[in-house]
């Protein structure tokens, strides 16, 4: 923010035109005392220049430079504002300096919470080539503060889009103001994006519950992606409650895959959440009956090698026996029947979300580089790529 101090010096160019005394004498008074920090007696020094009457458009420019002075040294943050945006407009302000006053009394209006002015004066003097860092912050918080979200959304994410095309990681206050912006505008495209940046650069454990939930409330998202919601969220540690350890056990359960069953209920009962409580009896059950599905899957498994169990196959069955051969600790074998299985394009219903298995896969048999690749080619609408980003933005962290 410009202050008092960084304006608290001699007039530039100006300087050499004539004042009269009786102006003069206590401006050059005032002068010094902002200088000592005395800035109520400053001000009451240039109070006496500002009672004379006929000024020259030079004199007036002097008056009111340090009239804005003193007053911002002495807290009087309304009287500086105006006396700024006089210099400004004075005619007789030196061409050179009209940016630094454009900046002080845009920084001054924000203090009084003129958010609308300061946005105007902040516009003018961007548009009059100002590149203080600090005026835009100034200016992005004066739109959001001002109510003018959409315009604090559409200038946030040009400063963000530079920090990226510049390779500089953007401010984590940004990001949240981004969200924040987003959510009164209730755009959720940009809402999700702003959420997106947060957790690839803070991955903290609320930025991940809210993105993850963003995704999942999100119009159109397909309820057949709940076990790998719940995937992303054992990932990122957001999982919750005991309905939903149990919840995403049942999915696995259902899907054909009690490996991944059992492991969703260990970590369930790792984390404290299940195993105790007045349901600790139906957790016992389920951990149980994961247990016995685990073991006749295994022996099933046994019975056949890869090639048996690819016969007659179509690319469906044959992609979900390789991923159950990678829960099972076979990646290789598992990984190249997955691949097998998707290039039979026609077999899938929903590509796009075996596409996002499939890098899931990658990721469990410890090759997340290759999951990445996997991960950026999910498309469509329906939550699936939305959930793929997320793994990207996660493993990109741990690669």
């Amino acid at each position: 923010m410009f202050t008092a101090r960084a304006l608290a010096q001699e007039p530039g160019a100006g300087a050499a035109q004539t004042v009269r005394p009786e102006i003069g004498k206590p401006i050059q008074t005032a002068i010094e005392l902002i200088k000592s920090k005395k800035g109520k007696e400053a001000l009451a020094k240039v109070r006496e220049a500002q009672a004379v009457g006929d000024r020259t458009p030079y004199e007036n420019y002097l008056v009111e430079r340090v009239l804005g002075q003193a007053a911002a040294a002495a807290g009087d943050a309304s009287t500086a504002a105006r006396a700024f945006d006089n210099v400004v407009a004075s005619p007789g302000t030196p061409a050179g300096e009209r940016l630094q006053f454009l900046a002080a009394a845009a920084s001054q209006y924000y203090v009084v919470k003129n958010y609308a002015k300061t946005a105007e004066l902040a516009t003018r003097y961007f548009k009059d080539g100002g590149t203080e860092k600090s005026m835009r912050t100034i200016y992005v918080q004066a739109l959001y503060l001002g109510n003018d979200f959409a315009g604090a959304a559409k200038e946030l994410t040009k400063d963000l889009e530079a920090d990226e095309q510049s390779g500089k990681a953007p401010a984590e206050e940004q990001l949240q103001l981004l969200a924040n912006s987003c959510t009164h505008i209730k755009d959720a495209a940009c809402y999700g994006k702003a959420m997106e940046m947060l957790v690839a650069h803070y991955p903290k454990r609320e930025y991940w519950l809210s993105v993850i939930y963003g995704i999942a409330t999100r119009p159109g998202f397909s309820e057949r992606l709940a076990l790998d919601l719940a995937r992303i969220k054992i990932e990122t540690g957001t999982m919750r409650s005991a309905d939903e350890f149990l919840d995403a056990a049942q999915l696995a359960l259902q899907d054909g895959f009690p490996m991944e069953a059992v492991r969703i209920i260990d970590k369930g009962y790792a984390s404290g959440v299940l195993g105790t409580g007045p349901e600790a009896a139906r957790h016992r059950r389920l951990k149980d009956m994961a247990a016995k599905n685990l073991a006749e899957d295994k022996k099933a498994l046994a019975r056949g090698d890869e090639s048996q169990s690819a016969a007659g196959k179509d690319g469906r069955a044959l992609f979900n026996e390789g991923f159950n051969y990678v829960l099972l600790g076979k990646p290789e074998q598992g990984l190249a029947m997955m691949e097998k299985g998707i290039r039979d394009a026609k077999a899938f219903r929903r590509l796009e979300h075996a596409k996002l298995q499939l890098g899931y896969a990658y990721h469990l048999a410890g090759q997340n580089q290759k999951a990445i690749q996997v991960l950026r080619t999910v498309q469509g609408t329906d939550g699936a790529a939305a959930l793929a980003r997320l793994w990207a933005i996660r493993l990109s962290r741990a690669a």
